[in-house]
């Protein structure tokens, strides 16, 4: 839907082979109704309107108008059109939506702005708690935002890298009385076993990228520098080692202790990937990398003409001295996305497919890769 009215259909939804056309178009139309984009009383397009801005049939259309006059959400009137009808015990309250997030500053923040964008523009408001990254803070999170009078949530769980205990974790944050989303998370193991709605970032599909494009500039020898224990490690390492299996290129992973991890230990890595005859690497994440940089400017190594450098976040790399090329995940597309989940799933229920998505971080090439002076 357009502001100006139109009702736009995605080619993937027209096309779509599990939804008749129909079926599809009704979705829509009753989200917006739900939402109240169209308020009670108000006229909504003709067929004929609604069969040229969305390129569907008139019986397509009409059917998808029969659907919402059957589920009392529209009524027609003769000789003046099809309105909304009018529902006070939904269109008084207008729907709000939890959000629990570990923090809203750094990688999240642009989430956050997606999300709130996104709610603001269906006349939903939005209810934030943060947990600090601390996993015993959640349950009493989800139950503040549940006495708040939450009409769904989107969450994104404390996770470490414990297949087992994240499964735990999850599954007790899953058991809401309300519709859920994850955020940036999913169900561990095998993905024709998890059920959840969820959008997430594909980290091995942008670690695989970044090793492509080192790679086409030259480098054979390529490391990946990584927290140790963070979440987003398990897919960016299961992508670089893909990688460098399908490039036949040696793996080469060093882990570092983030929280700890200084001036000294980098100067220390520095000396390593030089005795190792790495000429480029991948790092994890932006401050990691801009140290990196740093030190090796002390230490008379250049970048990148002694060693090239790729960054995996994109939330400060433009900063650093050598601006650094960086694999971006779409953060702010990824809170819309999991805002317009959370509000399909609450107006439609059980009558809307699960969704999965996964979103593949984009490359950002500046200075750090040596890209630009060719």
């Amino acid at each position: 839907m357009t502001r100006s009215g139109k009702v736009r259909i995605d080619d993937a939804l027209r096309e779509s082979a599990s939804a008749l056309k129909f079926e599809a178009l009704a979705d829509e139309l009753r989200r917006r109704v739900v939402a109240g984009t169209w308020p009670v009383g108000s006229k909504l397009p003709t067929e004929r309107e609604l069969m040229r801005s969305t390129g569907l049939s008139l019986t397509t259309v009409r059917r998808a108008y029969d659907t919402l006059v059957e589920d009392q959400l529209i009524v027609r009137r003769r000789g003046a059109g099809t309105f909304v009808a009018a529902r006070p015990e939904v269109e008084q309250t207008a729907l709000r939506i939890g959000v629990m997030l570990p923090e809203a500053h750094s990688y999240f923040g642009r989430a956050v702005r997606g999300i709130e964008e996104t709610l603001t523009e269906n006349g939903a408001s939005l209810a934030l708690v943060i947990t600090e990254y601390r996993a015993h803070r959640e349950d009493d999170a989800l139950a503040s935002l549940l006495r708040d009078g939450v009409d769904g949530l989107i969450a994104v769980p404390v996770l470490t890298q414990d297949a087992g205990r994240d499964a735990l974790r999850l599954e007790r944050v899953l058991e809401q009385p309300v519709p859920l989303v994850l955020m940036e998370r999913r169900l561990p193991g095998p993905v024709a076993l998890d059920d959840t709605e969820h959008v997430v970032s594909d980290h091995a599909g942008g670690a695989a990228d970044a090793v492509r494009h080192l790679a086409d500039l030259g480098h054979r020898r390529i490391a990946l520098v990584h927290r140790q224990r963070a979440y987003t490690s398990l897919g960016v390492l299961d992508g670089y080692r893909a990688a460098c299996g399908h490039l036949d290129i040696e793996p080469d992973v060093i882990g570092v202790d983030a929280p700890t991890w200084g001036a000294g230990a980098a100067d220390l890595l520095l000396v390593d990937l030089r005795d190792r005859g790495v000429t480029a690497a991948l790092v994890l994440g932006d401050p990691e990398a801009t140290l990196i940089e740093a030190r090796a400017a002390l230490a008379g190594i250049r970048i990148p003409d002694d060693l090239a450098l790729v960054s995996y976040d994109d939330e400060v790399a433009d900063l650093a001295p050598v601006p650094l090329t960086a694999m971006a995940p779409a953060k702010f597309r990824m809170g819309r996305l999991a805002a317009e989940l959370i509000l399909g799933r609450i107006t439609q229920r059980s009558a809307r497919p699960i969704h999965q998505m996964r979103l593949r971080p984009r490359l950002v090439v500046r200075e750090s890769c040596g890209a630009r002076r060719r």
